[in-house]
């Protein structure tokens, strides 16, 4: 299997927000193409559209998981409660490591003042050196990494 913590940091580093950076790190999972992922997580980014609410990385991270643990039948209550298990899971791990899974409360502690709205930050590398961002992207890589490999839907 990839690491696609890896290839999550690179996608970030080329300007990438973190959600699309998690969601086209995974285009071997989802069978998505970049640009057609970067397309889809765009509007997630910085909390949803820099309104610093649930975590890109989060976003894009149940996004991933939907495609390939996802249930489609309306009708299959089960299903939807094993989804949303999974999704919980995720979001318990991913808080358990960084306090968090909401973007202003992690920005805020790792010692930053987050805004709403506005225009996004350029990428410098004082942006990278200050920001939790690019950490938090790599670790929803990682744990859902672990997540599709321990539940079999790496095989996808």
């Amino acid at each position: 299997m990839k690491d696609h913590a890896e290839i999550a940091e690179r996608l970030f580093r080329r300007g990438y927000n973190c959600a699309q950076a998690v969601f086209c790190a995974f285009s071997d999972v989802t069978g998505y193409d970049v640009d057609t992922s970067a397309r889809m997580a765009s509007s997630f980014g910085g909390g949803l559209g820099r309104l610093r609410e649930t975590c890109g990385a989060v976003s894009a991270a149940a996004l991933v998981l939907g495609i390939a643990k996802g249930y489609d039948d309306p009708a299959d209550p089960e299903a939807k409660s094993r989804h949303y298990a999974l999704v919980r899971e995720f979001a318990d791990r991913f808080r358990a490591g960084n306090g968090s899974i909401i973007c202003r409360e992690l920005l805020t502690s790792a010692g930053l003042a987050p805004e709403s709205g506005g225009e996004p930050e350029r990428r410098t590398e004082e942006f990278y050196h200050k920001r939790p961002c690019l950490a938090l992207v790599s670790r929803a890589a990682g744990i859902l990494d672990e997540m599709l490999r321990t539940d079999g839907a790496g095989d996808l």
